[in-house]
Protein backbone atom coordinates (compact mmCIF):
# COMPACT_ATOMS: atom_id res chain seq x y z
CA UNK A 1 0.00 0.00 0.00
CA UNK A 2 1.68 3.20 -1.54
CA UNK A 3 0.82 6.64 0.54
CA UNK A 4 -1.23 7.73 -2.46
CA UNK A 5 -3.55 4.60 -1.68
CA UNK A 6 -3.47 5.21 1.94
CA UNK A 7 -5.14 9.05 2.06
CA UNK A 8 -7.62 8.00 -0.61
CA UNK A 9 -8.43 4.62 0.90
CA UNK A 10 -7.17 3.75 4.61
CA UNK A 11 -7.04 7.41 6.09
CA UNK A 12 -10.92 8.29 5.11
CA UNK A 13 -12.47 4.75 6.09
CA UNK A 14 -10.25 4.95 9.36
CA UNK A 15 -11.91 7.79 10.21
CA UNK A 16 -15.64 6.58 9.34
CA UNK A 17 -14.58 3.67 12.04
CA UNK A 18 -13.90 6.09 14.80
CA UNK A 19 -16.71 7.56 14.50
CA UNK A 20 -18.74 4.13 14.75
CA UNK A 21 -16.32 2.84 17.30
CA UNK A 22 -16.35 5.68 19.55
CA UNK A 23 -19.95 5.57 20.77
CA UNK A 24 -19.75 1.31 20.52
CA UNK A 25 -16.71 1.58 22.72
CA UNK A 26 -18.38 3.32 25.71
CA UNK A 27 -21.98 2.11 25.43
CA UNK A 28 -20.60 -1.38 25.70
CA UNK A 29 -18.15 -0.52 28.68
CA UNK A 30 -21.44 1.31 30.29
CA UNK A 31 -24.22 -1.65 29.43
CA UNK A 32 -20.97 -3.97 31.03
CA UNK A 33 -20.94 -2.40 34.19
CA UNK A 34 -17.71 -0.99 33.59
CA UNK A 35 -15.94 2.35 34.09
CA UNK A 36 -16.75 4.05 30.35
CA UNK A 37 -12.91 4.56 29.96
CA UNK A 38 -12.11 0.83 30.16
CA UNK A 39 -14.51 0.14 26.51
CA UNK A 40 -12.02 3.29 25.12
CA UNK A 41 -8.89 1.45 25.94
CA UNK A 42 -10.11 -1.71 24.40
CA UNK A 43 -11.28 0.12 21.21
CA UNK A 44 -7.43 1.47 21.14
CA UNK A 45 -5.69 -2.12 21.95
CA UNK A 46 -7.83 -3.98 19.94
CA UNK A 47 -6.91 -1.50 16.72
CA UNK A 48 -3.03 -0.88 17.32
CA UNK A 49 -2.12 -4.77 18.90
CA UNK A 50 -4.58 -6.83 16.70
CA UNK A 51 -4.13 -4.85 13.56
CA UNK A 52 -0.51 -4.93 14.18
CA UNK A 53 -0.63 -9.01 14.51
CA UNK A 54 -3.36 -10.20 12.37
CA UNK A 55 -3.31 -11.50 8.79
CA UNK A 56 -6.22 -9.85 8.70
CA UNK A 57 -6.42 -6.99 6.31
CA UNK A 58 -10.35 -5.45 6.68
CA UNK A 59 -11.16 -6.68 10.45
CA UNK A 60 -11.53 -4.40 13.08
CA UNK A 61 -11.51 -5.54 17.07
CA UNK A 62 -12.94 -4.01 20.29
CA UNK A 63 -15.10 -4.29 23.15
CA UNK A 64 -17.70 -6.25 21.80
CA UNK A 65 -21.49 -6.47 22.31
CA UNK A 66 -21.59 -10.32 22.88
CA UNK A 67 -19.66 -10.39 25.73
CA UNK A 68 -21.93 -7.40 27.97
CA UNK A 69 -23.92 -9.93 29.79
CA UNK A 70 -20.76 -12.56 30.73
CA UNK A 71 -18.50 -9.07 31.46
CA UNK A 72 -21.30 -7.67 33.68
CA UNK A 73 -21.78 -10.80 35.67
CA UNK A 74 -18.61 -11.75 35.85
CA UNK A 75 -17.36 -8.32 37.37
CA UNK A 76 -20.30 -8.58 40.43
CA UNK A 77 -19.22 -12.61 41.03
CA UNK A 78 -15.21 -11.56 40.81
CA UNK A 79 -16.31 -8.78 43.76
CA UNK A 80 -14.49 -5.91 41.91
CA UNK A 81 -13.21 -5.10 38.56
CA UNK A 82 -9.64 -5.66 39.10
CA UNK A 83 -10.42 -9.44 40.01
CA UNK A 84 -12.31 -9.41 36.34
CA UNK A 85 -8.97 -7.95 34.96
CA UNK A 86 -6.92 -10.62 35.91
CA UNK A 87 -9.78 -13.00 34.08
CA UNK A 88 -9.13 -10.69 31.06
CA UNK A 89 -5.68 -11.41 31.14
CA UNK A 90 -5.76 -14.97 31.31
CA UNK A 91 -8.66 -15.60 28.72
CA UNK A 92 -5.41 -13.87 26.12
CA UNK A 93 -3.28 -16.49 27.57
CA UNK A 94 -6.25 -19.23 26.99
CA UNK A 95 -6.75 -17.45 23.75
CA UNK A 96 -2.96 -17.53 22.51
CA UNK A 97 -2.73 -21.65 23.13
CA UNK A 98 -5.76 -22.14 21.38
CA UNK A 99 -3.77 -20.59 18.62
CA UNK A 100 -0.92 -22.15 19.14
CA UNK A 101 -2.83 -25.91 19.29
CA UNK A 102 -4.49 -24.53 15.71
CA UNK A 103 -8.00 -24.25 17.33
CA UNK A 104 -8.59 -21.67 14.47
CA UNK A 105 -9.31 -24.33 12.38
CA UNK A 106 -12.98 -24.71 13.43
CA UNK A 107 -13.79 -20.97 11.90
CA UNK A 108 -13.86 -23.29 8.11
CA UNK A 109 -16.39 -25.49 8.96
CA UNK A 110 -19.08 -22.15 9.31
CA UNK A 111 -21.65 -22.70 6.41
CA UNK A 112 -21.41 -20.00 3.54
CA UNK A 113 -25.11 -19.75 3.68
CA UNK A 114 -24.72 -19.46 7.42
CA UNK A 115 -22.10 -16.75 7.27
CA UNK A 116 -24.02 -14.71 4.55
CA UNK A 117 -27.15 -14.84 7.03
CA UNK A 118 -24.88 -13.66 10.10
CA UNK A 119 -24.23 -10.59 7.87
CA UNK A 120 -27.78 -10.14 6.87
CA UNK A 121 -28.72 -10.81 10.55
CA UNK A 122 -26.26 -7.95 11.41
CA UNK A 123 -27.47 -5.57 8.86
CA UNK A 124 -31.13 -5.85 10.00
CA UNK A 125 -30.14 -5.49 13.60
CA UNK A 126 -28.15 -2.83 13.00
CA UNK A 127 -31.38 -0.77 11.44
CA UNK A 128 -33.96 -2.39 14.16
CA UNK A 129 -30.86 -1.00 17.16
CA UNK A 130 -30.58 2.88 15.27
CA UNK A 131 -34.14 3.44 14.70
CA UNK A 132 -34.69 4.53 17.90
CA UNK A 133 -31.47 6.92 18.02
CA UNK A 134 -33.02 7.82 14.58
CA UNK A 135 -35.43 9.58 16.38
CA UNK A 136 -33.86 11.09 19.42
CA UNK A 137 -34.53 7.88 21.82
CA UNK A 138 -31.36 7.26 23.00
CA UNK A 139 -32.43 5.28 26.29
CA UNK A 140 -30.03 2.12 25.29
CA UNK A 141 -26.67 1.83 25.04
CA UNK A 142 -24.74 1.78 21.73
CA UNK A 143 -23.90 -1.45 20.32
CA UNK A 144 -26.68 -2.98 22.20
CA UNK A 145 -27.02 -6.55 19.92
CA UNK A 146 -29.69 -9.02 22.04
CA UNK A 147 -33.02 -9.05 21.09
CA UNK A 148 -33.76 -9.20 25.06
CA UNK A 149 -32.40 -6.47 26.69
CA UNK A 150 -31.92 -5.82 30.16
CA UNK A 151 -34.74 -3.96 31.48
CA UNK A 152 -37.12 -7.06 30.00
CA UNK A 153 -37.74 -5.10 26.92
CA UNK A 154 -36.79 -6.00 23.75
CA UNK A 155 -36.05 -5.01 19.78
CA UNK A 156 -39.00 -4.23 19.14
CA UNK A 157 -40.92 -3.01 21.49
CA UNK A 158 -38.07 0.10 22.25
CA UNK A 159 -38.75 1.05 18.74
CA UNK A 160 -42.68 1.96 19.54
CA UNK A 161 -41.17 3.05 22.98
CA UNK A 162 -39.44 5.28 20.75
CA UNK A 163 -42.92 6.56 18.42
CA UNK A 164 -43.81 7.70 21.23
CA UNK A 165 -40.85 10.06 22.26
CA UNK A 166 -39.92 11.65 18.94
CA UNK A 167 -37.22 14.56 19.23
CA UNK A 168 -37.92 16.44 16.29
CA UNK A 169 -34.24 17.54 15.67
CA UNK A 170 -32.56 14.38 15.92
CA UNK A 171 -35.43 12.93 13.08
CA UNK A 172 -34.39 16.16 11.14
CA UNK A 173 -30.64 15.43 11.25
CA UNK A 174 -30.96 11.86 10.61
CA UNK A 175 -32.93 12.38 7.63
CA UNK A 176 -30.76 14.51 6.33
CA UNK A 177 -27.85 12.28 6.57
CA UNK A 178 -29.27 9.06 5.26
CA UNK A 179 -30.48 11.78 1.76
CA UNK A 180 -26.72 13.00 1.97
CA UNK A 181 -25.36 8.94 2.28
CA UNK A 182 -27.46 8.11 -0.59
CA UNK A 183 -26.42 11.11 -2.94
CA UNK A 184 -22.78 10.33 -2.25
CA UNK A 185 -23.34 6.80 -3.65
CA UNK A 186 -24.51 8.25 -6.88
CA UNK A 187 -22.87 8.32 -10.32
CA UNK A 188 -23.13 11.74 -10.72
CA UNK A 189 -21.77 12.94 -7.40
CA UNK A 190 -18.94 9.88 -7.69
CA UNK A 191 -17.81 11.55 -11.35
CA UNK A 192 -16.53 14.76 -9.03
CA UNK A 193 -13.37 14.29 -7.69
CA UNK A 194 -14.08 16.80 -4.44
CA UNK A 195 -16.67 14.05 -3.77
CA UNK A 196 -14.64 11.01 -4.50
CA UNK A 197 -11.67 12.41 -2.52
CA UNK A 198 -14.36 12.93 0.68
CA UNK A 199 -16.05 10.38 2.24
CA UNK A 200 -20.08 10.94 2.58
CA UNK A 201 -19.78 9.69 6.35
CA UNK A 202 -17.37 12.19 7.72
CA UNK A 203 -19.79 14.94 5.44
CA UNK A 204 -22.73 13.82 7.74
CA UNK A 205 -21.01 14.14 10.98
CA UNK A 206 -19.19 17.59 10.18
CA UNK A 207 -22.72 18.60 8.61
CA UNK A 208 -25.04 17.39 11.71
CA UNK A 209 -22.72 19.16 14.31
CA UNK A 210 -23.25 22.33 11.98
CA UNK A 211 -26.79 21.65 11.77
CA UNK A 212 -27.19 21.11 15.54
CA UNK A 213 -25.33 25.01 16.03
CA UNK A 214 -28.01 26.27 13.57
CA UNK A 215 -30.61 24.81 16.01
CA UNK A 216 -29.32 26.87 19.28
CA UNK A 217 -31.78 29.71 17.42
CA UNK A 218 -34.56 26.78 17.47
CA UNK A 219 -35.16 25.69 21.09
CA UNK A 220 -37.51 22.66 20.15
CA UNK A 221 -35.31 21.37 17.32
CA UNK A 222 -31.50 21.64 19.21
CA UNK A 223 -30.42 18.51 20.74
CA UNK A 224 -29.11 18.32 23.83
CA UNK A 225 -26.28 16.90 25.56
CA UNK A 226 -27.86 13.19 26.13
CA UNK A 227 -28.72 13.18 22.30
CA UNK A 228 -25.21 13.31 21.85
CA UNK A 229 -22.14 11.38 22.16
CA UNK A 230 -20.91 11.16 25.90
CA UNK A 231 -17.39 11.45 26.06
CA UNK A 232 -15.52 11.04 29.54
CA UNK A 233 -13.45 14.52 30.12
CA UNK A 234 -9.94 13.18 31.51
CA UNK A 235 -9.19 15.54 34.78
CA UNK A 236 -5.87 16.44 34.78
CA UNK A 237 -5.63 16.92 38.39
CA UNK A 238 -5.73 13.20 38.38
CA UNK A 239 -2.94 12.41 35.88
CA UNK A 240 -3.85 10.29 32.77
CA UNK A 241 -2.64 7.43 34.45
CA UNK A 242 -5.02 7.22 37.25
CA UNK A 243 -7.45 5.90 34.80
CA UNK A 244 -5.87 2.97 34.00
CA UNK A 245 -6.69 -0.26 36.45
CA UNK A 246 -3.99 -3.01 36.90
CA UNK A 247 -5.36 -6.53 37.34
CA UNK A 248 -5.60 -8.45 41.04
CA UNK A 249 -2.90 -10.78 41.14
CA UNK A 250 -3.63 -11.68 44.70
CA UNK A 251 -7.07 -13.46 43.70
CA UNK A 252 -4.98 -15.82 41.28
CA UNK A 253 -6.25 -18.52 43.99
CA UNK A 254 -9.80 -18.01 43.19
CA UNK A 255 -11.11 -20.90 40.83
CA UNK A 256 -14.22 -18.23 39.88
CA UNK A 257 -11.11 -16.12 37.95
CA UNK A 258 -10.27 -19.26 35.70
CA UNK A 259 -13.95 -20.43 35.21
CA UNK A 260 -14.64 -16.30 33.83
CA UNK A 261 -11.16 -16.58 31.63
CA UNK A 262 -12.23 -20.03 30.13
CA UNK A 263 -15.95 -18.40 29.72
CA UNK A 264 -14.63 -15.19 27.89
CA UNK A 265 -11.34 -16.49 25.86
CA UNK A 266 -14.48 -19.44 24.24
CA UNK A 267 -17.16 -17.18 23.68
CA UNK A 268 -14.52 -14.62 22.28
CA UNK A 269 -12.83 -16.82 19.98
CA UNK A 270 -15.90 -17.90 19.03
CA UNK A 271 -17.62 -14.42 17.73
CA UNK A 272 -14.04 -13.44 16.26
CA UNK A 273 -13.64 -16.44 14.33
CA UNK A 274 -17.52 -16.13 12.89
CA UNK A 275 -16.25 -12.39 12.22
CA UNK A 276 -13.40 -13.22 10.52
CA UNK A 277 -15.25 -15.34 7.90
CA UNK A 278 -18.04 -12.82 7.64
CA UNK A 279 -15.54 -10.48 6.65
CA UNK A 280 -13.51 -12.20 4.45
CA UNK A 281 -16.88 -12.66 2.54
CA UNK A 282 -17.20 -9.06 2.52
CA UNK A 283 -13.43 -8.32 1.13
CA UNK A 284 -13.74 -7.30 -2.56
CA UNK A 285 -10.16 -8.71 -3.16
CA UNK A 286 -11.50 -12.45 -1.49
CA UNK A 287 -8.15 -12.53 0.58
CA UNK A 288 -7.94 -15.14 3.39
CA UNK A 289 -7.30 -14.54 7.01
CA UNK A 290 -5.00 -17.21 8.35
CA UNK A 291 -7.29 -17.97 11.63
CA UNK A 292 -4.79 -19.53 13.70
CA UNK A 293 -2.44 -16.30 13.44
CA UNK A 294 -5.68 -14.54 14.00
CA UNK A 295 -6.65 -16.32 17.38
CA UNK A 296 -2.29 -15.89 18.48
CA UNK A 297 -3.50 -12.00 17.95
CA UNK A 298 -6.56 -11.53 19.98
CA UNK A 299 -4.38 -13.06 22.80
CA UNK A 300 -2.00 -10.73 22.63
CA UNK A 301 -4.45 -7.70 22.85
CA UNK A 302 -6.67 -9.69 25.53
CA UNK A 303 -3.82 -9.97 27.94
CA UNK A 304 -2.42 -6.37 26.94
CA UNK A 305 -6.25 -5.11 27.41
CA UNK A 306 -6.51 -6.42 30.70
CA UNK A 307 -3.06 -5.28 31.97
CA UNK A 308 -4.30 -1.51 31.44
CA UNK A 309 -7.67 -2.07 33.00
CA UNK A 310 -9.54 -2.70 29.31
CA UNK A 311 -13.01 -4.66 28.25
CA UNK A 312 -12.14 -8.14 26.80
CA UNK A 313 -11.29 -7.50 22.73
CA UNK A 314 -12.61 -9.61 19.75
CA UNK A 315 -13.10 -8.89 16.30
CA UNK A 316 -16.40 -7.33 15.91
CA UNK A 317 -18.36 -7.45 12.98
CA UNK A 318 -19.95 -4.23 13.17
CA UNK A 319 -16.59 -2.44 12.71
CA UNK A 320 -15.47 -4.54 10.54
CA UNK A 321 -18.53 -3.94 8.02
CA UNK A 322 -17.99 -0.47 8.59
CA UNK A 323 -14.17 -0.40 7.73
CA UNK A 324 -15.38 -2.20 4.39
CA UNK A 325 -18.28 -0.56 3.32
CA UNK A 326 -16.06 2.76 3.95
CA UNK A 327 -13.73 1.35 1.42
CA UNK A 328 -10.37 0.23 3.33
CA UNK A 329 -7.54 -1.78 1.34
CA UNK A 330 -5.50 -2.88 4.08
CA UNK A 331 -4.97 -3.29 7.66
CA UNK A 332 -3.48 0.40 8.49
CA UNK A 333 -7.30 1.51 8.54
CA UNK A 334 -7.97 -0.77 11.79
CA UNK A 335 -4.63 0.48 13.42
CA UNK A 336 -5.30 4.43 12.27
CA UNK A 337 -8.86 4.55 13.57
CA UNK A 338 -7.40 3.36 17.21
CA UNK A 339 -4.80 6.23 16.75
CA UNK A 340 -7.69 8.74 16.20
CA UNK A 341 -9.24 7.30 18.73
CA UNK A 342 -6.63 7.94 21.57
CA UNK A 343 -5.54 11.20 20.12
CA UNK A 344 -9.11 12.69 20.09
CA UNK A 345 -10.10 11.44 23.40
CA UNK A 346 -6.95 13.56 25.06
CA UNK A 347 -6.95 16.62 22.77
CA UNK A 348 -10.43 17.10 21.81
CA UNK A 349 -13.19 15.77 23.86
CA UNK A 350 -15.06 18.67 23.71
CA UNK A 351 -15.70 18.22 20.02
CA UNK A 352 -16.75 14.93 20.17
CA UNK A 353 -19.50 15.61 22.73
CA UNK A 354 -21.07 17.56 19.86
CA UNK A 355 -21.38 14.78 17.67
CA UNK A 356 -25.20 13.98 17.50
CA UNK A 357 -26.02 10.46 17.79
CA UNK A 358 -28.79 10.57 15.44
CA UNK A 359 -26.43 11.17 12.41
CA UNK A 360 -24.05 7.87 13.52
CA UNK A 361 -27.91 6.71 13.31
CA UNK A 362 -28.09 7.15 9.70
CA UNK A 363 -24.51 5.78 9.45
CA UNK A 364 -24.78 2.68 10.47
CA UNK A 365 -28.11 2.28 9.20
CA UNK A 366 -26.82 2.69 5.70
CA UNK A 367 -24.13 -0.10 6.68
CA UNK A 368 -27.25 -2.26 7.85
CA UNK A 369 -28.66 -1.91 4.26
CA UNK A 370 -25.76 -2.86 2.63
CA UNK A 371 -25.72 -6.25 4.20
CA UNK A 372 -29.07 -6.95 3.96
CA UNK A 373 -29.85 -5.73 0.88
CA UNK A 374 -33.16 -7.81 -0.79
CA UNK A 375 -30.84 -8.89 -3.24
CA UNK A 376 -29.30 -10.86 -0.58
CA UNK A 377 -32.31 -12.72 0.27
CA UNK A 378 -33.38 -13.26 -3.56
CA UNK A 379 -30.07 -14.75 -4.50
CA UNK A 380 -30.11 -16.98 -1.51
CA UNK A 381 -33.51 -18.16 -2.07
CA UNK A 382 -32.61 -18.76 -6.13
CA UNK A 383 -29.87 -21.23 -4.72
CA UNK A 384 -32.59 -23.78 -3.47
CA UNK A 385 -33.81 -24.61 0.26
CA UNK A 386 -30.81 -26.25 1.11
CA UNK A 387 -28.78 -22.86 0.89
CA UNK A 388 -31.82 -20.53 1.64
CA UNK A 389 -33.32 -22.52 4.90
CA UNK A 390 -30.21 -22.11 6.83
CA UNK A 391 -29.39 -18.65 5.69
CA UNK A 392 -33.36 -17.87 7.24
CA UNK A 393 -32.78 -19.51 10.31
CA UNK A 394 -29.92 -17.71 10.54
CA UNK A 395 -31.42 -14.26 10.31
CA UNK A 396 -34.40 -14.81 12.12
CA UNK A 397 -32.47 -16.61 14.70
CA UNK A 398 -29.59 -13.80 15.35
CA UNK A 399 -32.01 -11.13 15.35
CA UNK A 400 -34.38 -12.58 18.02
CA UNK A 401 -31.51 -13.92 20.23
CA UNK A 402 -27.76 -13.18 19.80
CA UNK A 403 -25.15 -13.79 17.27
CA UNK A 404 -23.80 -17.33 18.61
CA UNK A 405 -27.47 -18.58 19.79
CA UNK A 406 -28.59 -17.23 16.04
CA UNK A 407 -25.37 -19.44 14.28
CA UNK A 408 -25.58 -22.24 16.12
CA UNK A 409 -29.35 -22.89 14.84
CA UNK A 410 -28.08 -21.77 11.39
CA UNK A 411 -25.54 -24.53 11.66
CA UNK A 412 -28.05 -27.14 13.10
CA UNK A 413 -30.39 -26.76 9.76
CA UNK A 414 -27.64 -26.73 7.50
CA UNK A 415 -25.99 -29.57 8.86
CA UNK A 416 -29.50 -31.45 8.55
CA UNK A 417 -29.39 -30.58 4.53
CA UNK A 418 -25.93 -31.59 4.50
CA UNK A 419 -26.84 -35.17 6.14
CA UNK A 420 -29.84 -35.36 3.71
CA UNK A 421 -27.86 -34.85 0.63
CA UNK A 422 -25.50 -37.29 1.90
CA UNK A 423 -28.03 -40.02 2.38
CA UNK A 424 -29.10 -39.50 -1.33
CA UNK A 425 -25.67 -39.21 -2.81
CA UNK A 426 -23.90 -42.27 -0.87
CA UNK A 427 -26.50 -44.88 -2.78
CA UNK A 428 -27.97 -45.57 -6.34
CA UNK A 429 -30.76 -47.97 -6.93
CA UNK A 430 -31.30 -48.48 -10.57
CA UNK A 431 -33.85 -51.35 -12.55
CA UNK A 432 -34.74 -53.40 -15.23
CA UNK A 433 -38.10 -55.79 -14.89
CA UNK A 434 -38.18 -57.52 -12.23
CA UNK A 435 -33.71 -57.11 -11.70
CA UNK A 436 -32.49 -54.41 -9.38
CA UNK A 437 -28.85 -53.13 -8.78
CA UNK A 438 -27.93 -51.08 -5.73
CA UNK A 439 -24.50 -49.52 -5.78
CA UNK A 440 -22.94 -47.61 -2.74
CA UNK A 441 -20.91 -44.70 -4.95
CA UNK A 442 -19.00 -44.10 -1.41
CA UNK A 443 -18.24 -45.09 1.86
CA UNK A 444 -21.68 -45.60 3.93
CA UNK A 445 -22.05 -44.50 7.47
CA UNK A 446 -25.00 -45.12 9.95
CA UNK A 447 -25.87 -42.60 9.28
CA UNK A 448 -27.25 -44.23 5.87
CA UNK A 449 -29.24 -47.13 7.45
CA UNK A 450 -32.58 -45.19 7.21
CA UNK A 451 -32.19 -44.91 3.35
CA UNK A 452 -31.28 -48.13 2.89
CA UNK A 453 -34.08 -49.86 5.00
CA UNK A 454 -36.58 -47.72 3.04
CA UNK A 455 -34.86 -48.61 -0.28
CA UNK A 456 -35.04 -52.71 0.58
CA UNK A 457 -38.76 -52.12 1.58
CA UNK A 458 -39.03 -51.35 -2.39
CA UNK A 459 -38.03 -54.50 -3.28
CA UNK A 460 -41.07 -56.80 -4.65
CA UNK A 461 -40.86 -60.64 -4.14
CA UNK A 462 -39.69 -62.85 -6.65
CA UNK A 463 -37.01 -60.53 -7.93
CA UNK A 464 -33.29 -60.37 -8.61
CA UNK A 465 -31.32 -57.84 -6.87
CA UNK A 466 -27.36 -56.92 -6.74
CA UNK A 467 -25.98 -54.87 -3.98
CA UNK A 468 -22.61 -53.95 -5.41
CA UNK A 469 -19.60 -52.11 -2.63
CA UNK A 470 -17.39 -52.07 -5.02
CA UNK A 471 -16.83 -47.81 -4.69
CA UNK A 472 -16.83 -47.99 -0.85
CA UNK A 473 -13.49 -48.55 1.00
CA UNK A 474 -15.33 -48.64 4.42
CA UNK A 475 -18.87 -50.05 4.99
CA UNK A 476 -20.47 -49.18 8.85
CA UNK A 477 -21.10 -52.50 10.71
CA UNK A 478 -24.75 -51.42 10.95
CA UNK A 479 -24.54 -51.00 7.32
CA UNK A 480 -23.84 -54.87 7.29
CA UNK A 481 -26.51 -55.83 9.99
CA UNK A 482 -29.56 -54.23 7.79
CA UNK A 483 -28.06 -55.91 4.52
CA UNK A 484 -27.73 -59.72 6.95
CA UNK A 485 -31.67 -58.32 7.88
CA UNK A 486 -32.37 -58.29 4.01
CA UNK A 487 -31.25 -61.47 3.25
CA UNK A 488 -33.18 -63.00 5.74
CA UNK A 489 -36.46 -61.10 4.56
CA UNK A 490 -35.69 -62.70 0.76
CA UNK A 491 -35.70 -66.23 1.90
CA UNK A 492 -39.38 -65.80 2.80
CA UNK A 493 -39.69 -63.95 0.07
CA UNK A 494 -38.38 -65.46 -2.88
CA UNK A 495 -35.96 -62.51 -4.17
CA UNK A 496 -32.37 -63.45 -5.26
CA UNK A 497 -29.90 -61.32 -3.95
CA UNK A 498 -25.97 -60.70 -4.74
CA UNK A 499 -23.31 -59.42 -2.88
CA UNK A 500 -20.16 -57.56 -4.70
CA UNK A 501 -17.51 -56.52 -2.60
CA UNK A 502 -19.31 -56.57 0.08
CA UNK A 503 -17.92 -58.98 3.15
CA UNK A 504 -20.55 -60.16 5.50
CA UNK A 505 -20.00 -62.86 8.54
CA UNK A 506 -21.50 -65.59 5.89
CA UNK A 507 -19.93 -68.01 3.75
CA UNK A 508 -21.92 -67.67 0.59
CA UNK A 509 -22.39 -64.44 -1.10
CA UNK A 510 -25.54 -65.46 -3.24
CA UNK A 511 -28.40 -65.54 -1.49
CA UNK A 512 -32.23 -66.22 -1.72
CA UNK A 513 -33.83 -69.15 -3.34
CA UNK A 514 -32.08 -71.55 -5.53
Amino acid sequence: MNVKDFFKYDFPASVVVFLVALPLCLGIALASGAPLFSGLIAGVVGGIVVGLLSGSSLSVSGPAAGLTVIVYLAISKLGSYEAFLLSVFLAGIIQLGFGLVRAGSIGNFFPVSVVKGLLAAVGLILILKQIPHAVGYDMNFEGDESFIQRDGRNTFSTVLDALDALTPGAIVICLLSLLILFLWERPAFKKHRLFGLLPGSIVVVVFAIFLNWLFSGIPFLLLEEKHRVSVPLLSEANGFSSYFIHPDFSMWENPKVYVTALTIAIVASLETLLSIEACDKLDPHRRITPLNRELKAQGVANAVSGLLGGLPVTSVIVRSSVNVTAGARSKASAVIHSVILLFSILVIPEILRMIPLACLAALLMSVGYKLAKPELFREMYHKGLSQFLPFLATVVMVVFTDLLQGVFWGIIVAVFFILKTNFHQSMILVSSRNSYLLKFTKDVSFLSKSTLRNIFLTIPPNSKMMIDGSHSNFIDQDIKETISDFLKFCKANNIEVELKNISLPIKNQRYGTN
